[in-house]
């Protein structure tokens, strides 16, 4: 006989049940999840600006996932960077801290390049795809803000000038399709 598969919780389930807490027990339980993780700290932190900056626990966990200590022994985790910014976004959704985020992925895994040499492929394509995903964001700014971006964009790509696999290629298209070259 055939066991029935029991039904996976899902959020409907989690807040049906929360409805019912008072205010001291969802204090309880928010302080439970604060003192289960950093990572939960870090998210409460951001999204009620609590403490220093909210980007500098972000920007942190970036560079040490795309720029690790050489003698650590610690691999370029792009995962762990991508989910930093997932996590940064869901927890403030602030564009240009976004927007920040997103260009130092690509300056930590650039300069990586630029000083150790080049990776593979995949590595350089995922740079291109946050060079273009923060590209966007940014165009989503205020123009003021754009400036300051732009900047760093064309830093990236012109540092860029000797790496392998098209990565160059890839930035300069991006880049000047958005920023032309003034005449």
């Amino acid at each position: 006989m055939a066991r029935k598969k029991a039904k996976t919780p899902t959020w409907s389930d989690v807040k049906t049940a929360l409805v019912n807490l008072d205010q001291k027990q969802l204090l309880g339980l928010v302080a439970d999840l604060y003192r289960l993780s950093t990572e939960n700290k870090t998210f409460l932190h951001s999204r009620f600006k609590v403490g220093g900056d909210p980007l500098s626990p972000y920007k942190k966990k970036i560079e040490d996932c795309m720029y690790p200590e050489m003698y650590s022994n610690k691999p370029i985790s792009i995962s762990k960077a991508r989910k930093a910014i997932s996590t940064y976004s869901k927890a403030v959704g602030e564009p240009v801290g976004e927007a920040e985020l997103m260009t130092f992925f690509v300056e930590c895994g650039n300069s990586f390049t630029v000083n150790y040499g080049d990776i593979d492929e995949a590595f350089y394509d995922s740079l291109n795809g946050m060079y273009r995903r923060a590209i966007k964001k940014v165009l989503t700014l205020p123009e003021e803000r754009q400036r300051e971006f732009k900047k760093r964009f064309e830093a990236i790509m012109k540092s860029s000038s000797d790496i392998g696999w098209g990565y160059h290629n890839m930035l300069s298209e991006d880049y000047y399709e958005v920023f032309p070259e003034e005449e």
